[in-house]
């Protein structure tokens, strides 16, 4: 599905073919299908109106409307037939039901960057709260909205919360002036508190392994630290060096060409389509010779939110890779054998890392730098990817397909799909 101001266009997705095309109320600003793919909302932000729209009844509508308590984000429940808006200035979040039409309020959530999370299974949802100057977690059961448990956290500023995979355990982490990662079981107890430090600026990024026996905390100091699920106690520090000297890690570095075409020797005026890809300049990946010095910045001290530290992270499907990338070495994707704790890989683009996800089914990784190419890593090597088409299609952010048989590429106001060919055995 994708919009284009008033207009929701849903594509069939291995054709592109348009199976059906809705109109909205307004500019639609967020669109998000239900688990079942059943239904699609459309929020309209501005106006506090929030669409739904039925793939199987295309006759069939819902308009919820916040009036004048406004609306600054909506989604859908793991079952979805439930919508959770959330009000202007966080005074409560919402919950619509589509089968009974009934209306459940949540108060006082808690404007911070992920204020919401549900277990993977969809039975449980858990809610940041602020009240009283003091820090709140509300433990709700999705199939009645009931609340399990209620509880305050040892937290200054809560900056986020997030499940493990497996639902048994919450993690929650505070702002980075003050270095804490909290893990709650389901019940609220709390089974640990970690702190590496102390007076610099604490956790920029957070990822639980697919499996749950980690969690990977990405910090400013330019460190990944990772706990494990038995005494929640660090195992391992990842460092993220600028100069990368052993000869066990693998460096990748785009290098780019100009492909020599006499066009003076052609027997043909080439089309735009094909001129832009005869001339344009190519790019590759050599592998490089340790020691490698990596570009490094330095940030800018004296502005809100330096580029520095590790501020993202991922783990591969089968939990046997981790991709990091550090801020202050913006140009490079760092690939560590989860097995072995080791850095297994260096990726060194040209231009700055913009987004990087994992094949769901297998340890495939694409990445994606600004320009109009897609680089793909796997145990097996890595790959340039060209974007073909007319004009500057500059990639921003992809998502893989659940099938991990195509992605979809991102511009600000562009995107297309890429399809992978599957290897017959």
């Amino acid at each position: 599905a994708s919009c284009m101001q008033h207009r929701l266009v849903v594509r069939d997705a291995s054709s592109l073919q348009i199976l059906q095309l809705y109109t909205c109320l307004d500019q639609i600003q967020y669109i998000e299908w239900s688990s079942d793919s059943l239904f699609i909302l459309c929020a309209m932000y501005k106006r506090g109106i929030v669409q739904v729209w039925s793939l199987e009844q295309p006759d069939w509508h819902c308009k919820i409307d916040e009036g004048s308590a406004g609306l600054v984000a909506s989604c859908w429940s793991p079952d979805g037939r439930h919508i959770l808006n959330t009000t202007e200035f966080h005074l409560r979040i919402t919950v619509w039901s589509l089968c009974t039409k009934s209306v459940s309020y949540i108060k006082y959530p808690k404007a911070c960057q992920q204020g919401v999370a549900f277990t993977k299974d969809g039975r449980y949802m858990a809610v940041a709260e602020r009240r009283d100057c003091k820090d709140f977690i509300s433990i709700f059961v999705c199939n009645n909205w009931q609340l399990l448990r209620h509880f305050d956290t040892e937290t200054q500023d809560l900056f986020g919360i997030e499940w493990a995979p497996n639902g048994c355990v919450l993690a929650a982490w505070d702002t980075c002036l003050e270095y804490k990662v909290l893990l709650y079981s389901l019940d609220g107890r709390l089974l640990s508190s970690y702190r590496a430090y102390e007076w610099p600026l604490g956790v920029k990024s957070i990822a639980w392994s697919p499996s749950s026996q980690f969690l990977a905390i990405g910090s400013f100091d330019e460190k990944v630290r990772i706990l494990n699920h038995v005494t929640w106690k660090k195992i391992t520090e990842l460092d993220h060096p600028a100069t990368i000297a052993s000869k066990k890690t693998i460096v990748y570095k785009e290098v780019e060409k100009s492909p020599t075409v006499d066009s003076e020797r052609l027997s043909f005026l080439p089309t735009r389509a094909l001129a832009s890809s005869l001339f344009s300049t190519q790019s590759k990946y050599e592998i490089s010779q340790v020691p490698v010095s990596l570009q490094y910045i330095k940030p800018v001290a004296d502005r809100a939110n330096p580029k520095v530290g590790v501020g993202m992270l991922a783990f591969s499907a089968d939990n046997c890779f981790l991709a990091t990338k550090n801020d202050n070495i913006p140009n490079a994707v760092w690939i560590w054998d989860i097995r072995k704790l080791k850095l297994s890989v260096v990726l060194e683009q040209l231009c700055t890392i913009q987004y990087f996800q994992w094949d769901p089914c297998q340890p495939r990784l694409a990445v994606c730098t600004g320009s109009s190419r897609v680089y793909l890593w796997s145990p097996a090597g890595c790959i340039v990817v060209q974007v073909p088409g007319e004009g500057d299609f500059q990639i921003v952010s992809l998502s893989w397909h659940s099938s991990g048989d195509s992605m979809v590429l991102l511009s600000k106001d562009h995107f297309c799909v890429c399809y992978l060919e599957r290897e017959e055995v």
